[in-house]
């Protein structure tokens, strides 16, 4: 998975036109990712303002509405890709649109507990 950590409000900073280009340029990784068949998902989210923080354990639901002012930054998007070692992810991820104002983090997914007693 290539995660896609920005900081919070930099959307905002950007010309309309800005965002445009920033989009396509995102589009036009995608689709490529996509003909090579290793697209399996990708999305960009929305910000940090309307997201909502739920926590509790046996307590009932605390609800915190964003922004959340101590972030420092935010996952602004991700894509769910196939790739056969960390050196082609590490490749691709280099060659993602966002690394120019972002980071992209490389992560892979793990089994869920239940896999892991199986």
């Amino acid at each position: 998975m290539l995660l896609i950590i920005e900081p919070p409000g930099q959307r905002a900073t950007r010309t309309e036109a800005q965002g445009r280009e920033a989009y396509a340029s995102m589009q036009a990784f995608g689709d490529s990712l996509r003909r090579q068949g290793k697209l399996q998902a990708g999305a960009a989210l929305a910000s940090q303002a309307s997201a909502v923080r739920v926590s509790g354990v046996n307590t009932s639901p605390r609800v915190l509405d964003g922004p959340f002012s101590e972030a420092k930054e935010m996952v602004g998007g991700f894509f769910m890709v196939d790739f056969a070692s960390l050196d082609e992810a590490v490749a691709l991820a280099h060659l993602c649109p966002a690394a120019q104002w972002a980071t992209v983090e490389v992560r892979a997914l793990a089994p869920c507990y239940e896999d892991i007693q199986a």
